[in-house]
């Protein structure tokens, strides 16, 4: 089998504007989450988020930024950094491709496009409306900053695209079909018409008089997520490749697993099936057994169903040995790229040796597995980790896990 290995990071998340200060705020115990300014938030039931630490926009040519989305230019930004951190590959362009997955793309720039359209008329619409709201915008975007030309996909599976989207780039690399992939995910829609639409289906936690508090996965008084902005991208690559351009290795990709529920368009399937399946094809395709796994980067949302079936799925495939995180409770919910990021955490968990803490889980929930698990709480855990899993689960069903071994 084709060993793939990880040679760059790059990340723009709510805790900060890269990499490094991500991960420092996340192990510091620092909160994205924070209130929502703008007035239209006051006629919503959720008023709060966590947006950019720092908007993409800034790192990027005025122009440029003005012609693409939000979630493209936090792909890109997040891209460069990862891109820098590889060694800036010399690759065959046409062995380079890009896997960037979203949840729903350039809806941001759909809904401000059509209030223009409908109160000033066609006349004023952005002729880079169309590419600014394609949901292939962000891969696009990266494709073009890297000259990749060995393809460019998008996964679009709601909460587990940029999960997905290494799962299907180190697919590309076992193909034969490129030597490098960037991948990862992107999302930024933090604007009142999916925080109403997430509301009305009652995702979201609606604890706005204390948003660094709002996300508590595993909590007795947990409410929903908290809607965030971010980018994470990975560049992965044929081992023997990164071998031969003396780069330097992260870790190895060693499994990836995808399934889907076929049960609702919302809840999760209530025994965990498809979560279990998704945790069991990456333990298999790694060659490796649930009790080898010591570190797990849980979906946990927040929500109260979706942790209980989570937490069942992870004691029935990997154990109660693992160490527990759940990165959401700091840089809330970032939709199709929160799987992205959390892969890049569980990467740097690796990397580190440390385990981050959930904030906020004040009082664990009594469900049995939940309980049976080993959450990490109050302060980082510092200990051996050699094998680590990342979780995303989507609406839709959508269900995907990798798995991360130490180089």
């Amino acid at each position: 089998m084709t060993d793939i290995v990880i040679t760059g990071l790059g990340a723009t998340t709510p805790l900060g504007a890269d990499l490094e200060s991500s991960w420092s705020a996340l192990l510091a115990g620092k909160s994205g989450a924070r209130k929502i300014e703008q007035p239209w938030a006051d006629k919503l039931t959720t008023r709060i988020a966590a947006p950019f630490a720092v908007p993409p926009a800034q790192f990027l040519d005025r122009v440029k930024a003005r012609r693409l989305d939000p979630s493209q230019q936090a792909a890109i930004v997040a891209a460069r950094e990862a891109w820098a951190n590889a060694g800036t590959p010399q690759v065959d362009p046409e062995r380079l491709a890009v896997v960037i997955g979203t949840g729903v793309g350039g809806a941001v720039t759909l809904l401000a496009q059509h209030d223009i359209l409908n109160e000033q008329g066609q006349r004023r619409v952005s002729p880079h409306s169309i590419p600014m709201l394609m949901p292939n915008g962000p891969a696009a975007a990266v494709g073009l900053e890297l000259c990749a030309r060995a393809g460019v996909h998008t996964p679009i599976s709601a909460c587990a695209s940029g999960t997905e989207s290494i799962s299907v780039g180190a697919d590309l690399i076992r193909a034969g079909r490129a030597d490098v992939v960037v991948v990862g995910g992107a999302e930024a829609c933090i604007h009142p018409m999916p925080l109403a639409g997430f509301g009305q289906a009652r995702a979201l936690s609606t604890r706005n008089d204390d948003p660094t508090a709002a996300s508590r996965p595993f909590d007795t008084g947990r409410d929903g997520f908290v809607m965030g902005d971010g980018a994470g991208v990975l560049v992965i690559e044929r081992a023997d490749f990164a071998a031969a351009r003396g780069a330097t290795v992260i870790a190895k990709v060693a499994g990836a697993g995808i399934s889907s529920d076929a049960y609702d368009m919302v809840a999760p399937e209530p025994t965990g099936a498809g979560a279990r399946r998704a945790m069991t094809l990456a333990l298999r395709d790694a060659g490796l057994a649930g009790s080898d796994v010591d570190h797990v980067n849980a979906h946990a949302t927040s929500t109260p169903m979706g942790d209980i079936v989570e937490a069942g799925a992870i004691r029935a495939t990997i154990g109660d040995r693992a160490t527990i995180s759940a990165t959401k409770s700091a840089t809330g919910h970032m939709l199709g790229a929160t799987g992205a990021v959390e892969c890049i955490f569980a990467v740097l968990a690796i990397r580190d040796q440390v385990s981050p803490f959930v904030l906020n889980l004040t009082d664990l929930d009594p469900n049995a597995d939940i309980q049976a698990l080993d959450i990490v709480r109050d302060s980082p855990r510092y200990s051996p980790i050699e094998v680590a899993i990342s979780n995303s689960f989507g609406f839709g069903g959508h269900n995907a896990s990798v798995l991360f071994t130490k180089a």
